[in-house]
């Protein structure tokens, strides 16, 4: 871990490479698509869900290195995608991939990267590569692979120090649907796949598209919703027009507080109007942006599916400071020392004690900084959904 690209050899037989923008080379076996992309490399300590992970848009520009050392068990299928559009450039795992072996399996992992443009590296020592992020923070780096061996060392690492990183970086444009879209997916039932839901004279929610997994829109019908998914720059005349009874803010890639220059304003206005507004991840994020709070990127992020979150406000009557395990991937957090006194801090990580939700006094209005559409508890959080839907009357 400590090689350079002045000093580093190439291991026989290795085909895969990952340049830090420090210099740092790290040398593997490549496998999926060839060719190089760039990104910020961080770690996801969940042991499976990995294809859930690499369609997740929220992992737009990022490289994901997997702590749990053997990928590729459960293989891969089109029910687990949670999006169509671009999600995670690139993985790093520790052993060759394993073969699949299970019933819902089909297709192999490494054919499912090759077939998405997505490249893996594996034979990496990702403890010391994790433990690297978790002491130095997140770094930028470019992820190659090329079955011939031969790397342009120089030109991957020019490409690492000029990549200009996540902060400030507006990516839901980049993962957002370009149209307004009904959504009728039902929730998933073993051997019927995704069913599909009656919508007379269900309360109906626009969602705003920043990047979002489909399995949250599953979750809206399930609890209760129709649900119309639109672009993450529609305007608030736009969303009027479809005569909502409550907003959703979806999760999604980037800085919040870049995304939320256009984005914020119309948060705001329906925060005025009383709308009911649900936030997730970055919804979560930019809901505290336009209630007065401030986000700030993190250190190392939150990825994985074992995180405990506590309830430490509001009115949760006999549930306060009940613990929720959830599912996290996010590299900025709201910062709650920021937070105007009529927003309260709702759900704090047992981790490090960061915000994780958030509810504003007078209005219908709350996010959480999880997923609780992953559900890792795999209930504990479906109450949010239902909680949403409640409000909308």
């Amino acid at each position: 871990m400590a090689d350079t690209a002045s000093t580093s050899a190439q291991p026989k037989g290795a085909t895969g490479v990952l340049v830090l923008a420090d210099g740092t080379i790290v040398w593997g076996k490549g496998f999926g698509a060839t060719g190089s992309a760039v990104g910020e490399v961080c770690f996801n300590t969940a042991m499976t869900g990995y294809q859930e992970v690499m369609t997740d848009p929220s992992y737009a520009a990022q490289i994901v290195t997997f702590t749990f050392p053997h990928i590729g068990n459960v293989g891969t299928n089109a029910e687990d995608v949670e999006s169509a559009v671009e999600g995670a450039v690139g993985c790093v795992v520790r052993e060759e991939v394993t073969r699949q072996s299970n019933f819902r399996a089909e297709r192999e992992y490494v054919e499912w990267m090759k077939d998405n443009g997505k490249i893996g590296l594996s034979g990496i020592d990702t403890r010391a590569l994790t433990r690297r992020i978790r002491q130095s923070g997140a770094p930028n780096a470019v992820i190659a692979h090329e079955p011939s061996g031969k790397f342009d060392l120089d030109a991957l690492l020019q490409r690492a120090m000029e990549w200009p990183g996540l902060e400030g970086m507006d990516l839901a444009q980049r993962v957002t649907r370009t149209k307004h879209h009904n959504w009728e997916g039902g929730s998933w039932k073993l051997g019927h796949g995704y069913g599909r839901a009656a919508f007379d004279a269900r309360p109906h929610v626009v969602a705003i598209d920043y990047g979002a997994k489909d399995n949250i829109f599953r979750n809206l019908v399930k609890a209760g919703a129709k649900v119309t998914v639109v672009p993450a720059r529609t305007s608030l005349e736009e969303i009027l027009a479809l005569k909502p009874d409550g907003v959703f803010l979806s999760n999604g890639p980037g800085d919040p507080a870049a995304t939320g220059e256009y984005a914020v304003p119309v948060i705001k206005a329906l925060l005025d109007m009383d709308m009911p507004l649900f936030g997730i991840c970055l919804g979560h994020q930019m809901l505290a942006l336009a209630a007065g709070g401030k986000t700030t990127k993190m250190h190392q992020g939150h990825r994985g599916a074992n995180h405990p979150v506590q309830r430490v406000g509001g009115n949760w009557g006999a549930t306060e400071g009940l613990v929720e395990i959830t599912s996290m991937n996010h590299g900025f957090a709201v910062d709650a020392a920021t937070l105007p006194d009529n927003v309260i801090e709702t759900h704090r990580s047992l981790f490090d004690g960061s915000n994780c939700g958030i509810s504003i006094s007078g209005r219908k209005a709350f996010g959480v900084q999880y997923h609780p559409e992953a559900s890792p508890g795999p209930q504990d959080s479906f109450y949010l959904f239902e909680k949403f839907v409640g409000m909308l009357g």
